[in-house]
């Protein structure tokens, strides 16, 4: 019998927010997403969906390396970062929170992770 686990990634991307006319536009720089909505609460969340829906096809095209490549990100592999626990319950000032759920099937194969 397989066991489901369920883990999920957060991302908190930066945003910028304008109204133009009757419209809010919410944009993403970093990663090229735009989107509006009729309130600034509206706007957000389509931007929240939009990131989220980028990262779910880059990944079931597995190519998110890639794309997040394209976009100029880098790994932050500074001593300080991994000295110092990073928990945050909230997304910094101007950030949008985008959860990235998974499931992972494990049967009775046995698989190591690089860690």
């Amino acid at each position: 019998m397989q066991k489901a686990t369920h883990v999920s990634f957060n991302v908190n991307m930066p945003y910028k927010l304008t109204k133009r006319n009757k419209w809010f536009v919410c944009s993403c720089p970093i990663l090229d997403i735009h989107t509006q909505g009729e309130t600034e609460r509206k706007a957000k969340k389509n931007l929240s969906e939009a990131i989220f829906l980028f990262f779910i096809s880059c990944f079931e095209r597995g190519t998110i390396d890639a794309a997040l490549k394209d976009c100029g990100f880098k790994l932050e592999m500074s001593k300080v970062f991994w000295t110092t626990p990073f928990i945050s319950t909230k997304p910094p000032k101007n950030s949008i929170s985008v959860p990235i759920p998974f499931v992972i099937n494990q049967g009775n194969t046995t698989r190591e992770c690089l860690a």
